[in-house]
């Protein structure tokens, strides 16, 4: 062997024992790679919370639907069968039955609790109309219009009445003023549960309603049911 070829196998071997990678720890190896990873540089791109909240949810929602198909006979076809019969059985019904109406009852009665007089409620009717709040204006006379029949003994003081059934039973005794009580009761239904806005024209019609009400006299043979002719 020359010197030349002896120096080179030399630098060699060398060169492959210097080559030969170390062996790190386990933990130590992971801790620095959770150090390098940790950089800002790693994240510029990453989800804000927003997203990834959302993201979640949407996973949630996947998951949930995956399941779901999986159980109902089927799978994701019999599931949509599922919902658009469900969803047919609920048309149905609602074409049936309509919307849901009121029945006589304390939520619908026409006065609260706290029991006041017909002046009372023309006192709180002029006040609400006074700053333009329109709609506890009505119903506020609606109040007084029913509440001053009753004082004057053409209804019966009768807990939960509603205003048509009110307007209906006067409009026996005061036949004269029968439209206006059904007008004036339907007025009140209107902005109580039917969730129209009244104004200051619908007011001064119960106003002028409640007005000519207490010039009429009744018909008491009518009011009365069994009184003499």
């Amino acid at each position: 062997m020359s010197t030349t070829g002896g120096a080179t196998t030399a630098r060699l071997l060398t060169r492959t024992r210097n080559d030969v990678p170390v062996d790190t720890p386990r933990v130590p190896a992971r801790e620095a790679a959770e150090r390098e990873l940790s950089k800002p540089m790693y994240h510029e791109n990453d989800p804000n919370l927003l997203q990834r909240g959302l993201n979640r949810f949407w996973d949630w929602i996947g998951n949930l639907f995956d399941a779901t198909s999986g159980a109902a006979p089927g799978g994701p076809l019999g599931l949509l069968v599922i919902f658009l019969v469900v969803i047919a059985l609920a048309a149905a019904l609602w074409w049936r039955l309509g919307i849901p109406q009121r029945t006589a009852g304390s939520a619908d009665s026409l006065f609260d609790d706290s029991p006041r007089s017909a002046s009372e409620h023309r006192s709180a009717a002029e006040a609400h109309a006074d700053a333009g709040r329109w709609n506890q204006a009505v119903q506020e006379r609606m109040r007084a219009i029913v509440r001053s029949l009753e004082e004057r003994a053409l209804l019966d003081p009768r807990p939960g009445r509603t205003a048509d059934e009110a307007a209906a039973e006067a409009g026996r005794s005061l036949p004269d003023h029968a439209d206006g009580l059904r007008a004036s009761a339907l007025e009140f239904d209107d902005v109580t549960y039917g969730g129209r806005t009244a104004d200051r024209g619908a007011y001064r019609r119960l106003r002028d309603l409640d007005t000519e009400l207490e010039r009429t006299k009744p018909l008491l043979s009518d009011a009365v049911p069994g009184a003499a002719e």
